[in-house]
């Protein structure tokens, strides 16, 4: 029987070597009031922040700028921080980079502090890791997970959906404060919930087979998370500010982006986010935001499964979502994303973008065809056969 040398094992373990994980931010702090109020958490926290550097960039869009920068003042002046804010708008796209970048240059900055929703995160994210500078993501709502995760999509300046970009490592210090969670409207946690339990159907799709560990705890992971939301949201929407609410935002906002680091690029999304990606082109003004798109998908991707393998299973699934979006108030149908009015040819678009060859949906263990796409599309709520 031949051996190895060590050279040839050392051969051997380079074979198996894999893209290292971003698994979570190097420090998560969370807590009611833990910005802004006087104690011994915000003093916590103010060291925290002071630790990364002395002259930050407040990166976030007008609302959350407001909310934000008050709480953030008393760690300012206490740590004689010199900082000035920043807009990403109109949306996390090259051009908002553009001038962001410049504003870090105009200002000497040594750190980034994001705070908004997704494309705010994302935004700060993205040119912190341009910039090679460390970044504090702040969330204003539970509306997604981005406040976690190692990743930024890039938009264009009308917000159609045009790539993505990995970052080396998830935020230095996310900082969730469920004060300021609170203020936002509650259709944004709505819409984190329709984002979270997106991973449980698009993960358990393209890596549920796995046999790598991580993976295998990425998608049991992604049917726990679903599970809360499943029994926990309607309750904690009804109750605002309560324990079980604080649990809710934790899974949008926390748990969400433990799945991503834990699976990394082989968990991947599939037909949900790629349909949201394709909505994204032809809903110019906003009519639904992130969570809610993705939401849709997820009863598009149901279907697409029934109608191309006769899956029972995807029937049951959709017919057992329906009845929950109903009960927390998320889309259904084309129509209640207020796209009811669109066009065949801004449909037909919005499918031929989602079926791009480099989109997700080819993680679907099937072949579909924009035709296909559409009449998934048009028959989110159809009776099961």
């Amino acid at each position: 029987m031949q051996h190895q040398t060590a050279t040839e094992s050392i051969a051997t373990l380079q074979t198996y070597t894999l893209p290292p994980l971003q698994v979570s931010p190097s420090r998560v702090m969370r807590g009611a009031g833990i910005l802004g109020n006087a104690g011994e958490a915000n003093r916590q926290v103010s060291e925290a922040i002071a630790r990364l550097g002395s002259r930050p960039v407040i990166v976030g869009g007008n609302n959350s700028l407001a909310v934000t920068v008050p709480r953030l003042e008393p760690v300012l002046q206490q740590h004689r921080l010199i900082a000035v804010s920043s807009s990403y708008l109109p949306d996390c796209s090259d051009n908002s980079l553009a001038k962001l970048t410049e504003a870090v240059t105009a200002h000497r900055g040594d750190m980034i502090i994001g705070t908004g929703g997704g494309k705010a995160l994302d935004a700060a994210k993205l040119l912190a890791y341009r910039c090679g500078l460390p970044v504090v993501t702040i969330p204003t709502s539970g509306a997604t997970c981005a406040a976690w995760t190692a990743l930024s999509n890039v938009y264009s300046d009308q917000g159609a959906f045009l790539y993505d970009v990995p970052l080396d490592r998830c935020p230095d210090l996310l900082i969730l404060d469920y004060d300021i969670i609170a203020t936002a409207p509650q259709r944004t946690l709505v819409a984190g919930i329709g984002d979270a339990i997106a991973k449980w159907y698009e993960a358990s799709v393209s890596s549920g087979h796995s046999q790598d560990t991580l993976i295998i705890a990425a998608v049991q992971q992604a049917r726990v998370l679903r599970d809360i939301l499943l029994q926990k949201a309607a309750s904690a929407l009804g109750q605002p500010g309560s324990q079980i609410w604080r649990e809710v935002v934790d899974a949008t906002v926390l748990l969400a982006g433990v799945i991503g680091g834990l699976g990394g690029a082989q968990c991947r999304t599939v037909a949900a986010h790629a349909v949201h990606n394709g909505l994204t082109h032809i809903d110019p003004h906003h009519h639904t935001i992130h969570g809610e798109k993705v939401a849709y998908g997820i009863l598009v991707q149901l279907r697409l499964e029934e109608m191309v393998q006769g899956n029972q299973l995807a029937a049951t699934a959709r017919q057992q979502l329906i009845k929950f979006y109903t009960d927390i108030g998320l889309p259904q149908t084309i129509d209640d994303l207020n796209l009811g009015e669109i066009s065949s040819q801004d449909l037909q678009t919005a499918a031929e973008i989602a079926c791009k060859p480099n989109s997700d949906i080819h993680h679907l263990p099937f072949e579909v065809t924009p035709t296909q796409l559409i009449a998934a599309m048009l028959s989110t709520t159809a009776p099961v056969a």
